[in-house]
C-alpha cells in the first residue's frame, strides 16, 4: 500500500470514529463503552508489543498520569460529548484537536507560533460556533446537539491534544508501542471503577450493534489506526502524515448523514469550511518537528 492510499485509509478510519461511537452509545453509556473499548485494545497492543514492553521504574509514574489524561479523561469527555452532539458536530469538533497541538507545542515545546497560526485558530472556532447552531436535528433524539455535549468535545480536544504533546516527549525517549501499551493499560484501570459504577446506575444493553461499534473502536481505531500511522511516519514527512487529520471530518459527516439523517444546511457547510480552512492554515508551518505528530488514542 501506497502512502496516500495508507493516509486515505487512516483518514476513513478514524474519521468513522465519531459516528461509531454514537451507534454504541444508542444503549451503552459513555463510561462503560469506553472501558470495553480499551478491554477491547489493551490485550491487542500487548500481544504487538510484548517485545519491547519493558521501560525504566522512573517513566511509569509519566506513563500512568498520560494514560489516565489521553486515554481516561479524554476519550470519556468524547464519549459525553458525542452522546450530546449530532454525529457531524462532534466529528467536527474533534477535528479541532490539532489546533490545541500548535498551542501546546508553542508553550511545552517551545515552538514558534505565527500570526497565520492565531487568525487560522479564531477562524476555526468561529466555524464551531456555526457547525453548534447550523446543525439541524437529525432522526432521532440522540441527533440533538447540545450546549454541553460542544463543551464535552472541547474539553476531549483539549486533552487529546495534551495527551500528544506530552507522549512525544516520552515515545522519544521509551519508543511508541511501549508507551502506548502502558498508558492505555493504565487509562482501562483508572475507568474499570467507573463504568462498574456507572453499570450499576444506568441502563446497559449489549446489542449485536454495541458490539461491533466497540470491536471497531477498539481494534480499528486504537490498534489498527496506530500501526497504520506508523507506517505513514516512516514514509513521508510528519508534516504531511499529520494533515490525515483533516481529511477526517470529511468521511466523519458523510458516515453522520447516512447513518442519523443528519441535516447539512448552508450555515453548518459555512461552518465546516471556516473549520477545515482554519486548522489547515493553524498548521502551516515550514519546519514541522516529527515528534509533535506522533499517534491518534
Amino acid at each position: 500500500m501506497g502512502s496516500f492510499g495508507a493516509m486515505l485509509l487512516l483518514a476513513i478510519m478514524w474519521g468513522l470514529s465519531i459516528p461509531i461511537t454514537k451507534l454504541g452509545l444508542e444503549t451503552v453509556p459513555p463510561l462503560t463503552l469506553t472501558a470495553m473499548r480499551f478491554l477491547v485494545a489493551v490485550p491487542l497492543l500487548l500481544v504487538l508489543s510484548a517485545r519491547q514492553l519493558r521501560l525504566p521504574w522512573q517513566a511509569l509514574p509519566s506513563i500512568i498520569a498520560l494514560g489516565v489524561m489521553g486515554i481516561t479523561f479524554g476519550n470519556v469527555a468524547q464519549s459525553f460529548g458525542v452522546q450530546g452532539t449530532s454525529a457531524s458536530v462532534g466529528t467536527i469538533i474533534s477535528a479541532t484537536i490539532p489546533i490545541f497541538i500548535v498551542i501546546f507545542a508553542a508553550i511545552r515545546l517551545k515552538q514558534h507560533v505565527a500570526s497565520r497560526h492565531w487568525v487560522g485558530l479564531f477562524a476555526a472556532f468561529v466555524g464551531i460556533a456555526l457547525v453548534a447552531v447550523g446543525s439541524g436535528p437529525g432522526v432521532d433524539d440522540l441527533s440533538e446537539t447540545t450546549v454541553a455535549g460542544v463543551a464535552w468535545m472541547l474539553v476531549s480536544a483539549v486533552a487529546i491534544a495534551f495527551y500528544f504533546i506530552w507522549s512525544a516527549e516520552l515515545t522519544v525517549k521509551f519508543g511508541l508501542l511501549a508507551v502506548t501499551t502502558w498508558n492505555s493499560l493504565a487509562g482501562l484501570v483508572a475507568i474499570l471503577p467507573l463504568a462498574g459504577w456507572e453499570m450499576a446506575h444506568a441502563p446497559v444493553q449489549i446489542t449485536t450493534q454495541a458490539i461491533w461499534a466497540i470491536i471497531y473502536l477498539g481494534s480499528m481505531v486504537s490498534v489498527a489506526g496506530l500501526l497504520l500511522w506508523l507506517f505513514i511516519l516512516r514514509a513521508v514527512p510528519a508534516r504531511v502524515a499529520a494533515s490525515v487529520q483533516y481529511l477526517q471530518p470529511v468521511f466523519g459527516v458523510a458516515a453522520a448523514s447516512v447513518l442519523f439523517g443528519d441535516q447539512l444546511g448552508l450555515i453548518f457547510a459555512t461552518g465546516v469550511a471556516l473549520i477545515l480552512g482554519g486548522l489547515a492554515l493553524a498548521a502551516v508551518n515550514k519546519r514541522s518537528p516529527p515528534e509533535v505528530a506522533v499517534a491518534h488514542n
